[in-house]
């Protein structure tokens, strides 16, 4: 009925967005609650049936959505990259990958009991790691350095090599299986794996080129409106996709994965859009796909999880998966702890759930009987190494000093007079504190300070490939140019997530009739209140404030108590010294920007960071003494007393 394909199809979108909200919602792997999910709406609650999802649609729709996964994947891969880490990738893409396909076929054949062809088959699916599981685990634990750029690229390459080396095992069980070539020896088998894997290479970077090439040429010259680019670019990959495909089996794989390295590092077109594109088609397709696939499964797959799969688990984790790594980082200059930690990342994702769903269609005819317990160990892998890198990685990259979970450093970009007094002070609270500018003397003059500044273009590349954010979780642009400011948001939003960007308000010449201001959905959050902007901060700074360390004074503190107060209540008491409160400091501990002043909240044993200094109209240059500021604002004490470093914690205001 259509009525009923119609409500699976809604289905499967709800549970696949909504199953990765939880996630993130419950800092989870995305993917160990898109299975769980799949499996629930599938065999167990029968919400989505399992017999709608059998046929030639459902492989076609997989393995084009791996090939768009792919190619996102490859758009975020930067050349310049491998100067480091170059060696190590490909040795963990061929070194590594045969290590892992000829020790886990072994554990197959002698723990699990699967024949030798069947196990052979089913190493080099477990090969792939891919995207789908890395890129979402290396945002959940956000490791520093080397390792993460090493398993980010190991993630996206492995997948089609991987794939490739499935389809060619395939493909010699399949020859050495057919009544028409009984008795092919071993020259003829390797004659075949060889050819087969040349045309892969050849097509697939045959097609990759002539593609990108065409569709650089179409964006270049502007043959395509702004608004149909994202579709255009979506047409391209999916033809590259198909005509590879056609020509050669599976090659579709390695040549989307190719197209998105090439179009995101050439020089003569922007991606950023195309990039925002297909990351929320990501989003969409990864739901899917997972929620379809476990689907599939029926209740009988728990049979196959016995004390042998377990074994074959651990043995992939605890040996396979660190003997890999340890052989193909050889001179690679990594220390103890980078290798430990990309040990313990090797989860499976889709290309493996799809690949032996797909094979074990394909081999039910020579195998019969043999191949019902290929999809559920394969299935089984894929859930035990989710939940188990997904749910340690953090913790031991945190342990071995590699990660921050929660970082709570704080990068300014502008490094002027007054942003760098403002940072001074952040940073005397505890709070790892850095500055961009493309200023030299800024630059110069913030390392005198004591500060860590670097001299960039926020608006290149090289702001975010160059430039180590380990640490910092919040994004504070203190800009004079609205425009470029807003800009420098959106640059940014590919590592700092949009509630972590604050942004200073546009000056009195951004808000004339000619010039009007940039959109809100284009800027950072309110920096300082909504009407603090780079030329009122400055001019304050210039009549001699300061940044100080207030308290409520007691005065105030004996009035009738409240459970906290907000920024009426404190703006309607002032008097005497003006206050521009910056950050709030939470008694338990804490920094928290203060952005939008309809939702300060400052409970009474909190204290403020403020810019503190004469009213605009006052005649003094000097900023008024702490004794002064006491007797003649009965709001604030100063807390100077109190000012050794705190505990941060990444509070939102």
């Amino acid at each position: 009925m259509p009525e009923s394909v119609l409500l699976n199809i809604a289905l499967i979108v709800v549970l696949g967005i909504g199953a990765q909200w939880m996630a993130w919602r419950f800092r989870l792997p995305s993917i160990l609650l898109l299975l769980l999910v799949g499996f629930l709406a599938g065999p167990v609650l029968g919400l989505v049936d399992p017999q709608s999802l059998r046929g030639d649609w459902l492989f076609a729709f997989v393995s084009l959505s791996i090939g768009i996964i792919l190619f996102e994947g490859g758009l975020s891969l930067r050349l310049s990259e491998l100067r480091e880490v170059g060696t190590t990738v490909l040795a963990l893409t061929t070194v590594g990958a045969l290590l892992t396909w000829g020790l886990g076929a072994a554990g197959l054949h002698y723990i699990v009991g699967f024949n030798r062809s069947l196990s052979v088959l089913i190493g080099a699916i477990l090969v792939v790691t891919g995207p789908t599981v890395i890129v979402p685990l290396l945002r959940h634990v956000q490791p520093r350095g080397r390792v993460g750029t090493i398993a980010k690229w190991e993630g996206i390459t492995i997948d089609p090599v991987g794939a490739i080396l499935a389809v060619l095992v395939l493909e010699t069980l399949l020859l050495l299986n057919d009544p028409q070539h009984t008795g092919a020896g071993a020259g003829t088998v390797m004659e075949h794996v060889l050819v087969g894997l040349g045309l892969e290479i050849f097509v697939s970077i045959g097609v990759s080129v002539a593609a990108t090439m065409g569709l650089v040429f179409v964006l270049w010259r502007r043959l395509v409106p702004d608004f149909l680019r994202n579709a255009v670019t979506l047409m391209v990959v999916v033809g590259a996709f198909v005509v590879a495909n056609v020509l050669q089996h599976e090659a579709g794989l390695l040549t989307t994965t190719l197209m998105g390295i090439a179009l995101a590092n050439q020089p003569f077109v922007s991606v950023q859009r195309i990039v925002e594109f297909k990351e929320n088609l990501q989003v969409l397709l990864i739901g899917s796909l997972f929620v379809l696939l476990s689907a599939r499964l029926e209740l009988s797959a728990l049979s196959y999880l016995n004390r042998d799969v377990l074994l074959f688990l651990g043995l992939l984790v605890g040996l396979v998966r660190p003997l890999a790594v340890f052989v193909s980082s050889i001179g690679s200059g990594l220390g103890w702890k980078e290798k430990a930690f990309l040990s313990w990342l090797a989860p499976r994702g889709v290309v493996a759930a799809a690949v032996a769903s797909l094979f074990a269609f394909q081999l039910r005819p020579v195998f019969p009987g043999a191949v019902d317990g290929m999809v559920p160990v394969v299935f089984a892998v894929i859930v035990g190494t989710v939940a188990i890198y997904g749910l340690t990685a953090a913790p031991l990259a945190q342990w071995l000093g590699l990660a921050d979970p929660n970082p709570n450093g704080v990068l300014f970009v502008g490094a002027a007079p007054w942003v760098r007094s403002i940072a001074q002070r952040v940073q005397n609270l505890g709070v790892p504190v850095a500055l961009l500018d493309n200023n030299a003397l800024h630059v110069r003059q913030a390392r005198e300070d004591g500060l860590e500044a670097h001299a960039v273009d926020v608006l290149s590349e090289a702001a975010l490939d160059d430039t180590d954010l380990y640490g910092y979780g919040r994004l504070l642009i203190a800009l004079p140019n609205d425009e470029v400011a807003s800009l420098a948001a959106l640059h940014f939003s590919d590592v700092f997530d949009s509630t972590n960007i604050y942004q200073l308000a546009a000056g009195p010449e951004s808000r004339g009739e000619q010039t009007g201001t940039m959109p809100r959905h284009l800027r950072g959050r309110p920096l300082f209140g909504e009407n603090t902007n780079y030329q009122s901060l400055a001019s304050q700074m210039e009549r001699g404030s300061t940044v100080l360390r207030l308290k409520l004074g007691e005065a105030f503190a004996n009035q009738e108590a409240q459970e906290y107060y907000t920024a009426a209540d404190l703006s309607s008491q002032e008097d005497g010294a003006m206050i521009r409160p910056l950050f709030r400091l939470p008694s338990g501990g804490g920094v928290e920007v203060i952005a939008e002043l309809d939702r300060f909240r400052m409970r009474p044993d909190d204290e403020l960071l403020a810019l503190v200094g004469p009213p605009p109209a006052a005649s003094s240059d000097a900023a008024p003494s702490p004794s002064a500021l006491a007797s003649n604002d009965p709001v604030f004490d100063v807390a100077e007393a109190s000012a050794a470093p705190i505990p941060t914690t990444d509070a939102q205001s």
